[in-house]
This record gives structure tokens, C-alpha cells and sequence, in this order.
């Protein structure tokens, strides 16, 4: 009975396991560790992997149980500060090219949008779901997706934009 059901949630999970560390690693750039993300949700997907109604489903229960386990986290910590690009700059013996310090900013913009934009711009952009899956993942409709991910991208452009302005020094009109 064991065997069999280890047996199921691996062949469930085996052909997801990417685009699962992919939506892990951008939810939580900068919080915690993504591995930590992933372990703790697979461990709560297992034991309540008998509530599963269906193996479609899989991957969508495993990102609302992974939302949920950040929300608890959220509660328990003090949000702390992202360090800037001149701290990670700063920091001694570790060398960032471009590309990383991008991604620092990026990950930051992300982290001001609300709970829902962000998730939706992460399923889309970087995880590469549909409209359609994303829909299910989140229980709204599509026209919902399409709006959180309009609003997220125009609320990234003014972030980054001003972000680009302040550090060139350049006034916000």
C-alpha cells in the first residue's frame, strides 16, 4: 500500500519537478532557500496526498500548498530588506556580474507587487503556464489572469523605470 502510493506521487511528480523548482526558486528569490520550499511542500503533499482528486491536479496542489506554506511564513517572520545593488556590490570576496545584479532588481520588483500579480507573473513569465492553467492554479478566470498580469507588468514598469531613474540620478515626471 505504501510502495504504491510512493509509486503514484513520483510518477506524478516526476514530470513536473521542473517547472515546480522554477515557480520555487522566483517565489522565493531572496526569503529562504528554494530547496527549503520544495522539500517542506512536498513533504505536506505527501501526507495529504489522499485528498487529491485528481492527478491533473497535482501540479496545482502543489503550488497552493507551497502558497500557503510562504503565507505562514510571511506571518512568522519580520520582513527583512533585500540588500541593494551596491551592498551586493559591497560585499567582500563575492563577485556579481550584470546579469545577477538584474536579477536582484527584478526579484525586488517582484517582491513589491501583491500576492496575486506577483504569483501570476511568475506562473506566466518564468514558469510558463498558460492563461488557462493558470486560472485553475489560482480558482479565477481567465479575464482575471489577464488583468492581474496586465496590472502586474504596468506596476514592474513604473517600479523598474523609477528604480533605473533614481540610480542614474534622472527626475520622475
Amino acid at each position: 500500500m505504501i510502495r504504491s502510493k510512493q509509486r503514484r506521487f513520483l510518477s506524478l511528480y516526476e514530470p513536473i519537478h521542473d517547472r515546480f523548482e522554477r515557480f520555487c526558486r522566483a517565489r522565493v528569490y531572496g526569503e529562504m532557500e528554494y530547496t527549503d520550499l520544495m522539500n517542506e511542500t512536498l513533504l505536506v503533499a505527501y501526507s495529504k496526498f489522499d485528498s487529491l482528486k485528481s492527478d491533473g491536479a497535482f501540479l496545482s496542489f502543489l503550488f497552493s500548498i507551497s502558497v500557503r506554506i510562504l503565507a505562514n511564513d510571511h506571518r512568522k517572520m519580520k520582513p527583512e530588506r533585500l540588500p541593494s545593488q551596491e551592498e551586493l556590490h559591497s560585499i567582500s570576496g563575492n563577485t556579481f556580474s550584470e546579469t545577477d545584479l538584474e536579477i536582484n532588481l527584478l526579484h525586488q520588483a517582484l517582491s513589491c507587487l501583491g500576492e496575486e500579480q506577483r504569483e501570476c507573473i511568475i506562473l506566466f513569465e518564468i514558469s510558463g503556464f498558460s492563461i488557462r492553467e493558470i486560472a485553475e492554479i489560482q480558482e479565477v478566470s481567465e479575464s482575471a489572469v489577464k488583468q492581474r498580469l496586465k496590472r502586474g507588468r504596468d506596476q514592474l514598469t513604473r517600479i523598474l523605470t523609477f528604480e533605473s531613474a533614481y540610480k542614474t540620478g534622472e527626475e520622475m515626471i
